[in-house]
């Protein structure tokens, strides 16, 4: 008791003496107390709190600030802290300060006048990651709203988070039939400038510009903020790596790969002041002041997309990661990761890439090339600093098939479907119906549903003219934007069984609210033209018979699992 009354009598005396530049101060071996004018925080093992801005304690009694990994032989247990570096950017006073953990160094850059600090991490041992994180969990009574890019309302409070009302997987049944879920407070990282948790006079924000750090392509959705269910603690998440809409992997990241910086930025809790915020950093990317050769070595790539049919590739989506690799873009994860979209011409060009060898992809992003099913692919882009690498202008190859019908548009996404783009909640899937028939040339996309999950038959009718090619065989083509195990589907033309949609791995992407896409699949299924009634007088089946999904129905957990669509073709 006595220890922590000195300990909390010292912060205090910390804030009536503290003077306009940044501080570090040693308390003892494991115990330091950092911060500045504006606010100061008391790092003690591996967390930081008590946490002071604007003479208020803001942490109370949750967990404050912390590094973690699923990886429970990663440890974050501070050993040793110093300032490492100081000086002055644009005549404000700086200091960078060093928390040594086995796991790496956890970095604070703390400026004279800012209400808060950039962070980074350097890599020193972090095993294998699958989720790793920064985070603050901060008062609730304070911090009583959550902000996304997709969503911003009050957190649902503790009480509806009991053992007794919980569904599965930090889900629980709220009395009047609804549901409350971490997840519905989910965003896709790549494309928020701020998100954070605010109340009455108070908001603590994390704002992520460059995001080369981050796994994953365009479509990363993450969790953001949330109530944390046992404590009722305000949560701010910073998934650093994050795996909870894909397939689960374990990337070996190399040692000195840095996450960050970004700003961590307290205020009153307005968002207008963080937008504007907000703006000036990601101007201000890649950070100049950060004395770090490997983090200023950057270089730019561009070029020109082209299909081989002569069109441009307007609006492709285009992915700078891994070269020779064999994973998908969203679950790449070693080391840094760089999207953007192509304009109306096809042409792209990303700036501030580190120094490296990449690997280029680019898919359709819908608009005028959404019936472009295939990913166009080049290995070794050599970035070198303060260069360009001007690819020219790169032929995207399309098959040589003839496309008979298009059931959505080619994205990677459920978007245009039925619920597809709905805002995050749990059990959406019960929106789309056991049976569905769809008529080629009557029905719209919103007729066709984002996922199917029940027990049931999904029907497309179709004519094929009678002058279709005699030396090529039909071929289905089936882009999922997601899967969630468990579920199994047969695939039927007109009572012929060609393919079968089951033993995918689990995205999570269902059941974690999901209305847009979890982890891309791409299929084919040729199959016998025999199959097939020529003339438009003739009427022909394309069936998804979901005939097995897990348990029996009676819980809403059980009907979350299947298929999540993004397009459907005939080609010839």
């Amino acid at each position: 008791m006595k220890a922590i009354f000195f300990q909390a009598a010292l912060v205090l005396n910390f804030l009536s003496l503290v003077t306009a530049a940044p501080f570090f101060t040693k308390v003892d071996s494991e115990t330091w107390i950092f911060g500045n004018e504006l606010w100061n925080v008391t790092q003690k093992g591996k967390n930081a709190k008590p946490l002071y801005y604007k003479k208020k304690e803001l942490v109370g009694n949750a967990q404050g600030h912390y590094y973690s990994s699923s990886n429970t032989t990663s440890d974050f247990t501070i050993s040793s802290a110093s300032v490492v570096s100081e000086g002055e950017y644009k005549d404000t006073p700086y200091i960078d300060i060093s928390l040594d953990c086995p796991a790496g160094e956890e970095h604070s850059v703390i400026f004279t006048g800012l209400a808060g600090a950039y962070q980074y991490f350097v890599n020193k041992g972090l095993s294998d990651q699958g989720e790793y994180r920064s985070l603050w969990r901060l008062d609730n009574t304070t911090f009583t709203h959550g902000k996304t890019g997709r969503k911003d309302e009050e957190l649902p409070p503790l009480s509806w988070h009991t053992e007794e009302t919980k569904v599965f997987d930090s889900t629980y049944l709220r009395p009047d039939g609804t549901y409350v879920t971490k997840y519905d407070f989910t965003s896709f990282l790549r494309g928020m400038e701020f998100y954070g948790t605010y109340g009455d006079g108070f908001g603590s924000w994390y704002i992520n510009p460059g995001k080369d750090y981050y796994n994953g392509d365009h479509l990363r959705q993450e969790l953001t903020v949330h109530r944390e269910a046992v404590t009722g603690d305000t949560v701010q998440l910073n998934m650093l790596h994050g795996t909870h809409f894909f397939r689960s992997i374990n990337d070996t990241i190399p040692v000195g790969k840095m996450w960050g910086p970004w700003l961590w930025y307290l205020n009153d809790g307005s968002q207008s002041d963080v937008e504007e915020r907000a703006a000036a950093e990601f101007a201000a990317w890649p950070y100049s002041w950060l004395d770090n050769s490997d983090y200023q070595s950057r270089g730019s790539v561009s070029g020109s997309l082209v299909l081989s049919d002569g069109r441009p590739a307007s609006y492709a989506a285009i992915f700078l990661g891994d070269s020779n690799s064999d994973t998908d873009t969203i679950r790449q994860g070693s080391t840094y990761y760089y999207t953007s979209y192509a304009d109306e011409s096809g042409n792209f060009e990303i700036d501030n890439v580190r120094e490296g060898t990449y690997g280029l992809r680019a898919w359709s992003n819908g608009s005028s090339i959404a019936d472009v099913s295939t990913v166009f692919t080049q290995n070794k882009v050599v970035i070198a600093s303060d260069k360009n690498s001007d690819l020219g202008t790169l032929k995207w190859a399309l098959p040589d098939r003839e496309r008979i019908w298009r059931v959505g548009d080619f994205d990677r996404t459920a978007y245009g479907f039925k619920v597809g783009g709905a805002p995050y909640a749990y059990g959406l899937t019960e929106l789309c119906s056991k049976n569905i028939d769809y008529v080629i040339g009557e029905s719209q996309s919103s007729d066709w549903c984002y996922a199917q999950t029940k027990v049931g038959n999904w029907t497309i009718s179709f004519p094929v003219s009678t002058e279709v090619s005699s030396t090529r065989k039909p071929t289905l083509v089936i882009s999922l934007a997601g899967w969630v195990s468990n579920a199994s589907s047969t695939v039927f033309v007109n009572d012929h069984e060609i393919g079968e949609l089951s033993g995918f791995t689990n995205d999570g992407a269902l059941y974690r609210s999901s209305t847009i896409n979890g982890d891309w699949r791409y299929l084919e299924f040729p199959f016998d033209a025999e199959f097939l009634k020529l003339g438009d007088e003739n009427t022909n089946k394309l069936t998804f018979q979901l005939y097995s999904n897990l348990g029996d129905g009676s819980a809403l957990t059980t009907t979350q699992r299947g298929a999540m669509f993004d397009a459907i073709a005939l080609d010839w």
